[in-house]
């Protein structure tokens, strides 16, 4: 097979390639923007839910030394999150709970594709802080605020997955600290009853499939 080097990543050899697998979208979905907007040790950094998207952002911000706050709107989410790397865990539905940690975070990214108010993320963030959408929700979110924005000099971004080199970038960094996704191994016999769990969220967080282990 001839391959155009252009579009060949390296995998480390000590990473698990079932693992590796969602590093190529769902990882690198995420490292691009911690990266493109400079996320580094010390910084404050939310992330908006914990899904295949979240959990790599919440293990590759802490990697990188940053303080972690996993934004939830489940509560038994919060072991699961620290595990991750979290330090802090925020219900998003307890209007107490968000009051606490409002002006506190440098940067946000905010993985949940359900479209969902904004508004009370941005006043978690200090002072020239940035939120950064890696979701897509199939109708628009709810138009913030833009008062906030002005006078308190926020940014929003989106980003799309990420280019081959931050790819690269990714996975040496991830073959480094030993980073993988969290995966469910499955046979391909078993891809209804995983598509009906990936809808209702019951996944932790990547599907696999084996196909040596397929029979059809």
């Amino acid at each position: 097979m001839v391959v155009d080097q252009h579009f060949v990543v390296s995998i480390p050899q000590n990473l698990a390639l079932a693992g590796v697998a969602p590093l190529l979208c769902a990882g690198v979905t995420v490292w691009s923007p911690l990266r493109h907007f400079g996320v580094k040790a010390g910084d404050n950094v939310g992330v908006v839910g914990l899904g295949g998207l979240g959990h790599m952002a919440v293990k590759l911000a802490s990697a990188l030394g940053a303080k972690v706050t996993l934004f939830t709107t489940s509560p038994e989410k919060g072991a699961d999150a620290r595990r991750l790397g979290a330090t802090r865990v925020v219900v998003s539905r307890d209007a107490a709970q968000m009051a606490a940690c409002q002006t506190s975070l440098d940067f946000i990214i905010d993985c949940v594709v359900a479209p969902h108010d904004l508004a009370p993320y941005l006043a978690t963030l200090k002072t020239t802080g940035r939120l950064v959408l890696v979701g897509i929700p199939d109708q628009p979110h709810q138009s913030p605020n833009v008062t906030p924005l002005v006078f308190r000099r926020l940014s929003i971004s989106g980003s799309s997955i990420g280019s081959i080199k931050e790819t690269q970038e990714m996975l040496d960094f991830c073959g480094e600290h030993n980073i993988t996704a969290d995966i469910e191994l499955i046979a391909g016999e078993e891809i209804e009853t995983a598509f009906a769990r990936m809808l209702k969220g019951e996944v932790k967080y990547r599907f696999f499939i084996d196909m040596l282990a397929t029979r059809w």
